[in-house]
């Protein structure tokens, strides 16, 4: 079964054909296409923009549920209910932000559709650069994400993220062959096997009581808990500080211009603690310049 939606955002929107370097999002001309799943039932999601007021979704199922379901979590990745308004009104004449917001009202935060994708990501970005993490993250999705089986054959070779008992069943020496370190090897294995049996639970809606969870394992901190609340649970409050981009850029400002500083995690929130509950779209502005 095919189900359809139609939805008008709440706030000026453009639908991003850039896909992940993880492979698990494509576009075929002006539509995005993705793999899902609910349980274990496979959805095909497709996305496309019939208007500047108006985004369609499809998705391809056995059962009108899993369609339903991701059809709401793309929705969610893409942001687009999210209700901005407060954000424009405040900081459209900010000093730092202010010409990006009035230019690029769509900007977006890029979320990830599920939020153990998001934490097994940040996992695998921990202290390497992006373009390394992201090959690790693909070879991941190769070896180990499931494959698209239906018979659109337009959609060969789409592939979705490992499930949580998946990664929680593979052998870190496995994850290592991939480039992974070690550590954060079986890092990954032991939160997927948390998030499989259920003693963490990243749909909990009291993400605090999560991040205390997740806390508690070695090699949990706090950036990898921001990766998580920003691009994984909609936090728009969330700061992840420890990230390049915005290292240098705080750097930059506190140095008086020099392109080689690198800002502390402490100065970084310190820099982006006047957004108050819109650090996370501020520093997304940041990165977009």
């Amino acid at each position: 079964m095919e189900l359809r939606v139609e939805v008008r955002p709440a706030a000026p929107f453009r639908l991003s054909l850039a896909g992940g370097m993880d492979g698990v999002l494509r576009h075929r001309g002006s539509v995005l296409e993705r793999l899902l799943h609910h349980g274990a039932e496979p959805v095909l999601v497709r996305v496309a923009q019939t208007a500047l007021d108006a985004v369609l979704f499809g998705a391809r199922s056995c059962s009108p549920e899993a369609a339903r379901y991701a059809i709401e979590r793309m929705r969610f990745a893409l942001g687009v209910d999210d209700d901005l308004s407060g954000f424009y009104r405040e900081f459209a004449d900010d000093p730092l932000i202010g010409r990006s917001v009035r230019r690029r009202p769509w900007l977006r935060v890029r979320r990830r559709p599920e939020p153990f994708e998001a934490l097994a990501w940040a996992i695998c970005e921990q202290l390497i650069e992006f373009e390394r993490a992201a090959a690790i993250q693909w070879r991941i999705v190769a070896a180990l994400g499931p494959r698209w089986v239906g018979e659109d054959g337009d959609a060969d070779g789409l592939r979705d993220v490992p499930s949580p008992a998946t990664l929680a069943g593979t052998a870190p020496a496995l994850l290592e062959s991939f480039d992974l370190a070690g550590s954060r090897a079986r890092l990954l294995v032991r939160v997927a096997r948390e998030v499989a049996v259920g003693r963490v639970n990243l749909h909990d809606a009291d993400h605090e009581r999560t991040w205390r969870r997740l806390r508690a394992i070695p090699g949990i901190g706090p950036w990898t808990i921001e990766m998580l609340a920003l691009y994984g649970q909609g936090r728009h409050d969330q700061l992840p500080a420890g990230d390049l981009g915005l290292l240098k850029h705080v750097g930059r400002r506190l140095s008086g211009g020099d392109p080689r500083a690198r800002a502390g995690e402490e100065e970084v929130r310190s820099f982006f603690a006047g957004y108050g509950s819109w650090q996370g779209m501020a520093a997304v502005h940041v990165l977009a310049n």
